[in-house]
């Protein structure tokens, strides 16, 4: 079953980690990269005007091979970051005074694909 992440209709940044959430953890270093169950279609489930950011503990050489692997399957994103330290990431977010949170964690088990639904509340 998967995750539900209920949304306002703003715009959203979405910040996703590469591989182990996406990909196979690493199968860049010993083949090519494999899409985990579910992460493609996640990938075109985000609404066309979000911004979406991808995090990736790569070295800057896999930078041309990642960015191929992306435009191949046609996967909308803004920007790709390298070289991200493999500690926890923190995102520090305020909450709007309507009460709508303005962030969310989720963290799938590495290599079973981000398992999560998107939908889109009009009232919040």
């Amino acid at each position: 079953m998967k995750n539900r992440l209920t949304l306002s209709p703003l715009r959203h940044t979405w910040i996703l980690d590469f591989d182990g959430t996406l990909v196979i953890h690493n199968g860049y270093k010993t083949g090519d990269d494999t899409w985990l169950p579910g992460a493609l279609d996640f990938l075109k489930s985000i609404p066309e005007d979000d911004l979406v950011i991808i995090l990736t503990a790569r070295e800057k050489t896999a930078r041309e091979k990642t960015e191929k692997f992306l435009e191949e399957w046609n996967v909308k994103y803004d920007k790709i970051i390298f070289e991200v330290p493999m500690g926890e990431r923190v995102l520090i977010n305020d909450t709007k005074p309507s009460g709508l949170k303005c962030a969310y964690s989720v963290n799938p088990a590495r290599n079973e694909g981000p398992n999560l639904e998107i939908f889109i509340d009009r009232n919040l």
